[in-house]
């Protein structure tokens, strides 16, 4: 990179303050300096762009890998729920064949646990409820006093 010091920079400040003058050396470095300014920002603003393009290739790749192990997954559990169809079918063959030439034991009927699903339907919803003012949730008095205590301020 180029070596520059303060000696030389003294020496180009001299030969610029005799070459362009007191007047309007002024306003020459400040317009150096916006100029210096406008291009380091034009420089960082290219340096994240190509590091955002750099992360977003990276996010691609890691999406791409994630879509193909999500496959590879899905055709596994496809290739096992086959499997295990086929095996279901030929267990079913072999109990229904075995049934139709043994007795088979007595096992009890399932019946339905018959709850009163009628009190379930005719329930009165939690929005009636809340509109109403039922209290649904009793909360104990610490409980509640914790609940409501205003927040500290650090």
């Amino acid at each position: 990179m180029i070596d520059i010091g303060v000696t030389k920079l003294a020496i180009i400040g001299g030969i610029a303050l005799i070459v362009i003058g007191p007047e309007k050396l002024p306003g020459l470095a400040k317009t150096f300096g916006t100029l210096l300014g406008r291009a380091r920002r034009y420089v960082a603003d290219v340096k994240n762009e190509v590091s955002r393009s750099m992360e977003l290739d990276e996010l691609k790749k890691m999406k791409d890998t994630v879509e193909n192990a999500a496959r590879d997954v899905e055709s596994s559990i496809q290739t096992g729920a086959t499997d295990f169809e086929k095996s279901w079918a030929e267990t079913t063959e072999l109990a229904s064949s075995a049934s139709a030439t043994e007795p088979s034991p007595n096992f009890p009927q399932y019946q339905h646990p018959r709850k009163k699903w009628r009190v379930k339907q005719g329930a009165t919803p939690r929005w009636y409820k809340a509109r109403s003012g039922v209290r649904t949730n009793a909360l104990s008095g610490a409980a509640r006093v914790a609940r409501f205590r205003p927040t500290r301020l650090s």
